[in-house]
């Protein structure tokens, strides 16, 4: 499985990725050896989920989502049902 998340920063940022493996993920992030964007924005919480059967499907939903406005993802957030 592969999913696209949203992670809310320390900064009150959001970051988009995709990954295999939502904790283990999480945990990288948090750890400072994740995305550069997020090593100074920690601690960094999953605020967003979506799973996939494809890595091409994960990796076009994050393109998706990096397209919108910080409002479209806050509502996006808002609306989310977890899947973890």
């Amino acid at each position: 499985m592969y999913y696209t998340y949203i992670l809310s920063c320390a900064d009150g940022t959001l970051y988009t990725g995709y990954t295999t493996d939502l904790r283990r993920r999480l945990a990288v992030h948090n750890a400072g050896k994740g995305a550069k964007y997020t090593r100074s924005r920690r601690p960094v919480a999953l605020e967003y989920a979506e799973q996939f059967s494809a890595k091409e499907k994960a990796m076009g939903r994050e393109r998706e989502i990096k397209a919108l406005s910080r409002r479209e993802k806050l509502t996006l957030i808002r609306n989310f049902q977890t899947v973890v």
